[in-house]
């Protein structure tokens, strides 16, 4: 399993040039991921974490064709995510988020979150439904979380990430004087600099990795 973030394909492409092909077979992880999932499950519960389970996204393949991003994916269950040691190429969308000004959007993850508890973390993210595409993930994800719609949203990187996580990235810019309402995941914000160099102490590492690969790809 790598270590270290990796660019699977390179855009920027449009939402229209981002293809999800869905099948209707469901992963089948077997039966000691299923039990690792169980175990993982109960844990959040415990911590009165939330410990819904369900149906979200993982990668079969892609390839890109002209200018265009085509993902074969098929359903998968949710709380396969939640494996420390591998997640099953479970597919997220990560929607960085920037003001007119070029500012990182960032916000405090709420305690009682069952990933990145406690922890800032950039935009807005989650998984991908069953049925939609990556780029419709992003918009989605922006305006639950942030209650704000995007000026333009750009499809920038797939991304393997260390655990076997799969990220669909991309960024939004807001339009000038736009304001953004944090949902109930989130306890604090705030505007980072434009600049990752800039960033305050706070900043995860995976979180200054991630603005690196993406401006150095």
């Amino acid at each position: 399993m790598p270590s270290e973030p990796s660019i699977l394909a390179r855009g920027p492409w449009t939402a229209a040039d981002v293809e999800a092909r869905w099948t209707d077979e469901p992963y089948d992880a077997g039966a000691e991921k299923e039990r690792a999932a169980d175990n993982a499950i109960a844990a959040l519960r415990a911590r009165s974490s939330p410990s819904h389970d369900g149906v979200a996204a993982r990668l079969v393949d892609y390839r890109t064709d002209n200018g265009r991003l085509v993902l074969d994916l098929q359903p998968m269950r949710w709380a396969l995510r939640l494996l420390h040691d591998d997640a099953s190429n479970s597919l997220s969308g990560l929607c960085l988020t920037r003001d007119h000004d070029g500012r990182w959007l960032a916000g405090r993850r709420a305690a009682w979150l069952s990933t990145w508890a406690g922890m800032w973390a950039l935009g807005a993210a989650g998984a991908v439904d069953v049925g939609e595409s990556p780029a419709e993930t992003l918009a989605r994800e922006l305006r639950e979380e942030w209650s704000v719609e995007a000026d333009r949203i750009s499809c920038e990187a797939l991304v393997r990430v260390p655990r076997g996580f799969i990220m669909f990235v991309g960024v939004a810019w807001l339009p000038q004087g736009a304001q953004v309402t944090p949902d109930d995941e989130h306890d604090a914000y705030a505007w980072w600099p434009a600049d990752p160099s800039e960033w305050p102490a706070e900043a995860h590492d995976d979180l200054r990795q991630m603005a690196t690969l993406l401006a150095h790809a």
